[in-house]
C-alpha cells in the first residue's frame, strides 16, 4: 500500500471554497480509480488543507487546484509503511 499526503496552503479568503473545490470536484475524479482504497481531508487554523490518500498502487495526483485559491503549489509525498 502506498499512501501519498498532499498538502497546499490556501488564500485566507480561499480557504472554504479551497475545500469545496477539494471535496466536491478533486476528490470524486481520483475516488473512481479501482486502485485507490480511502481519502480523508484535514484543515489546518493556519490554512492548510491536506489530503492523506491510500493506494494498492500506483497513486494517481490531485488536478491542479485553481491558482486563486492557493497561497503556493502543493506539495506531495508518498509514503509505505514501515514493518517493525
Amino acid at each position: 500500500m502506498i499512501v501519498r499526503m498532499w498538502e497546499v496552503r490556501a488564500e485566507p479568503y480561499g480557504f472554504t471554497d479551497l475545500i469545496s473545490w477539494i471535496c466536491d470536484t478533486a476528490l470524486p475524479e481520483l475516488e473512481h480509480s479501482p486502485l485507490h482504497i480511502s481519502s480523508e481531508v484535514f484543515s489546518s487554523t493556519d490554512n492548510r488543507v491536506v489530503v492523506v490518500s491510500k493506494w494498492r498502487s500506483s497513486p494517481v495526483s490531485l488536478p491542479e487546484p485553481p491558482a486563486r485559491l492557493v497561497a503556493r503549489s502543493p506539495h506531495v509525498w508518498d509514503f509505505t509503511q514501515v514493518d517493525r
